[in-house]
């Protein structure tokens, strides 16, 4: 199958509703297999599912959410023995969603990811559990916690959690300087101030961690920012620009996501290459893959692209939806073009046009303070929710969300 028809089905299955009067998918089957390091389990369903996993302690249970999806198969020929799962429990709940509950010997870390009918197999919703080491004051909460109201501060430092860590990246700086305003407005140093502020507002609230990519006037190569984002282990990247357009009547916000084929509009097209300046990145260095065979690299790539792509546009829409209140839109759709800086195979990115500085009134409100501090509230209103619905595992986040769900 074309990559491109892979990313369509994907897509079609990541961010899919059910409208009225159409049956609730199946979850038909389960298999269940072990490597070395790595459990995989896996759900075949009769078509797209839209799904949240998180976990609870105490003991320890993994938490799979599909909504509008009935099970009509079971768990019972699992082989479960040494695999690190006890038991998998699943029942109804909510307007005819299911849960999956399964029960672990041990803290387990879980990558997942939905694929789209291919080579004979339907959809299915992929599991991969390997190990989790927790450190020794973590492991278990104080006695006198455990009594406590969810809310008391005991349980909450005792809980083994982690910031969701959010890379934040002006775009251009230094020798380069972006787009200029009719006026000498410079894009980098409006970029610059809205993403010092978002990053002010990330370290505010409890539960994120933020790195900028630069936060002064210099040059960082697009190669870069992607390993930046890498290093750090971030959950998301953001890459900040205002720039400018074709038609200088062009006005408003927008958000992009990588597209591994062609862009989603002429003007998508056209910021691509504008902004890229640079062959796009080797995704597979990034996997180190390169002692792969290249048939299996291919597949890997495509697996996790897939799904980062996928995320990448669940978190565009969110943001896009915040910043609408703020701002004008260009789009009101998230658009995909072959972005270099958003080319990270794991790391869910997006590029948000803040305006158009080629825009005379665009170019007014970009460079006042008060702006600037409406659109970084903006991002992270938008990027908050997106977090909210898809916490990272052992994140803050994804603790608070398990109280408002309650014990399974």
């Amino acid at each position: 199958m074309h990559r491109r028809q892979l990313l369509n089905l994907l897509l079609a299955s990541a961010v899919f509703t059910l409208p009225l009067g159409v049956s609730a998918a199946q979850i038909r089957n389960a298999r269940l297999w072990r490597s070395d390091n790595k459990l995989r389990l896996v759900l075949d369903l009769s078509g797209p599912v839209q799904y949240k996993t998180f976990t609870l302690t105490s003991p320890e249970r993994l938490i799979i959410d599909l909504s509008g999806a009935k099970l009509t198969g079971d768990f019972s020929q699992l082989a479960l023995t040494n695999s690190g799962i006890t038991s998998i429990r699943s029942g109804h709940f909510g307007q005819g969603d299911t849960r999956i509950v399964l029960d672990l010997k041990a803290p387990m870390q879980l990558n997942s990811f939905l694929l789209p009918p291919q080579d004979g197999q339907g959809h299915r919703l992929v599991l991969d559990l390997t190990s989790a080491t927790r450190a020794p004051q973590q492991m278990a909460a104080a006695p006198a916690a455990l009594a406590a109201p969810l809310a008391a501060a005991p349980v909450d430092r005792a809980h083994p959690k982690r910031d969701i860590i959010v890379v934040v990246d002006p775009g251009h700086g230094g020798k380069d300087p972006g787009a200029i305003g009719s006026k000498g407005q410079r894009e980098k140093d409006v970029v610059l101030s809205i993403a010092q502020l978002l990053a002010k507002r990330l370290k505010r609230e409890k539960g994120f961690d933020v790195k900028l990519v630069r936060n002064d006037d210099f040059f960082v190569p697009l190669r870069k920012r992607v390993d930046i984002a890498r290093q750090h282990k971030a959950d998301m990247f953001i890459s900040v620009h205002a720039d400018a357009a074709p038609r200088l009547t062009a006005s408003g916000a927008s958000v992009y996501a990588l597209s591994e084929g062609g862009a989603t509009s002429a003007t998508a097209r056209f910021m691509a290459q504008r902004e890229n300046g640079a062959d796009l990145l080797g995704a597979t260095t990034l996997l180190n893959l390169k002692d792969k065979d290249p048939m299996l690299a291919g597949v890997i790539l495509d697996m996790s692209m897939n799904a980062t792509i996928a995320s990448s546009l669940q978190l565009g829409s969110s943001v896009l939806g915040s910043l609408q209140s703020i701002t004008t839109l260009h789009q009101k759709r998230v658009e995909q073009a072959g972005f270099a800086v958003l080319k990270s195979p794991d790391v869910p990115s997006i590029l948000v046009e803040t305006g158009f500085i080629s825009n005379t009134q665009d170019a007014q409100r970009l460079v006042t303070a008060r702006h600037q501090q409406a659109v970084a509230d903006g991002l992270f209103e938008g990027l908050k929710s997106y977090f909210q619905k898809n916490p990272p595992m052992n994140s803050y986040m994804a603790w608070v969300q398990e109280q408002k769900t309650g014990q399974v």
